[in-house]
């Protein structure tokens, strides 16, 4: 674990923000991992559609040329291509662009929204393969839809790679910089302030005892003053006055 922090005074405030950002950095992580989850599933089964439709595109495009070589074979020996792009006014086959939300990320869809059963196709001037000539197109149109499909797959692909590889990249760092370096802040301020609470329980002490020795010496020196007072009040026999009855003394 990184032994790096903070750079923050440690006092009781900064304690209550540096808990409350790692509670943030562990919801944030929890929501961020959930978030990964759910894109590396969708993900998975987005690579297992685009390895099904690319089997079965093979297929489609297989069937699509080998109905347009039977439709230039029907139409042998005219050449049918020059009169169909005559009567080609717009183009029938039109995509619009839609968003599926995945875990608040947009994945770009494409979907047709014109009619190709409307498709005008003028025949007029062929003696024969009018039939396999609408076969050729229905197959096509198949093969169309499909390569569709796969665009909005393959590009749904390539935004959830990107957004997985940025997902876990956050994951990484919240958890093995942002919180690890919150929790060595937070224990940098704990250390601290019990580091104070020590040296201020000290200093009471020391103060407190200070405080009871020049108590006992005030009372030892008060004592002293007392004793001395008594010892200068009290009554000597020069203090007495002599009685007369008394004989004087000889020297």
């Amino acid at each position: 674990m990184s032994s790096a922090r903070l750079n923050i005074f440690p006092t009781r405030m900064a304690l209550t923000l540096m808990k409350s950002k790692l509670a943030g950095a562990i919801k944030g992580h929890s929501l961020l991992k959930k978030k990964s989850d759910a894109l590396t599933l969708r993900f998975r089964a987005i690579l297992s559609k685009i390895a099904e439709t690319k089997e079965l595109m093979a297929t489609q495009i297989k069937t699509a040329s080998f109905s347009l070589a039977q439709a230039k074979w029907a139409a042998h020996p005219s050449d049918f291509t020059s009169t169909l792009l005559e009567n080609v006014g717009s183009a029938s086959y039109k995509l619009k662009l839609t968003s599926d939300n995945v875990a608040g990320v947009h994945l770009p869809n494409f979907e047709q929204y014109s009619d190709t059963s409307k498709l005008p196709v003028e025949l007029h001037g062929l003696a024969r393969g009018g039939q396999q000539i609408q076969k050729c197109r229905e197959s096509y149109l198949t093969a169309l839809e499909g390569l569709v499909r796969l665009a909005s797959l393959q590009t749904a692909f390539v935004t959830l790679d990107h957004v997985i590889r940025i997902t876990n990249r956050r994951v990484n760092a919240i958890e093995y910089v942002v919180r690890p370096k919150i929790e060595n802040t937070i224990k940098y301020i704990v250390t601290e302030l019990d580091e104070r609470e020590r040296e201020e329980f000290y200093r009471l002490k020391k103060i407190q005892g200070k405080k009871k020795k020049a108590i006992a010496q005030r009372d030892a020196d008060m004592k002293l003053f007392r004793e001395a007072q008594a010892e200068a009040e009290a009554p000597t026999i020069f203090d007495q006055g002599g009685s007369t009855d008394e004989a004087p003394l000889i020297f």
